[in-house]
């Protein structure tokens, strides 16, 4: 059944792609730092390697926090990892545990996605006025920045 929700079943399915794409990126973002956790090497390894563990936790609360939105505009969220790579904005890397490697690579990623947000939440509160989804966005890019300014911060 679809949602009344006074928006319209063309800005539903507008919505929903862009959220499904966000949704992608979230997850190659959470793969990725999962990926930093087992692989980061050098001084410091134990404080990086926890770091990583808290940043791939929220990570994983956004990637099923964003699956739910889809699913509340009446959509069916990317389920698959075919699907997530056929639409993400992110490139897949391998790293070679270096410490700095790494953290640039997750900044990288975090500002991909903070700036994929700012650039749709115009159009997403105007044009298709789904404010709720404007919201859930906001909160999502505040938590990107915050996690990126901590990941910056280790550079120096």
């Amino acid at each position: 059944m679809k949602p009344n929700i006074e928006i319209s079943d063309i800005h539903l399915r507008e919505v929903a792609t862009l959220l499904n794409t966000l949704l992608a990126d979230e997850y190659v973002l959470y793969t990725k730092t999962r990926s930093a956790h087992w692989n980061v090497q050098g001084l410091g390894f134990m404080e990086l390697h926890s770091f990583f563990q808290t940043q791939y936790e929220a990570l994983d609360i956004i990637v099923d926090d964003v699956a739910e939105r889809v699913r509340s505009l009446g959509h069916f969220a990317l389920g698959s990892l075919k699907s997530f790579l056929s639409v993400t904005h992110m490139l897949e890397t391998e790293s070679d545990g270096s410490q700095k490697q790494i953290i640039q690579a997750l900044i990288n990623d975090h500002e991909t996605i903070i700036r994929m947000i700012r650039n749709e939440l115009t159009a997403i509160s105007d044009k298709y006025k789904d404010l709720g989804t404007t919201d859930f966005l906001t909160g999502l890019m505040k938590q990107h920045e915050k996690m990126t300014w901590m990941l910056r911060s280790y550079l120096g």
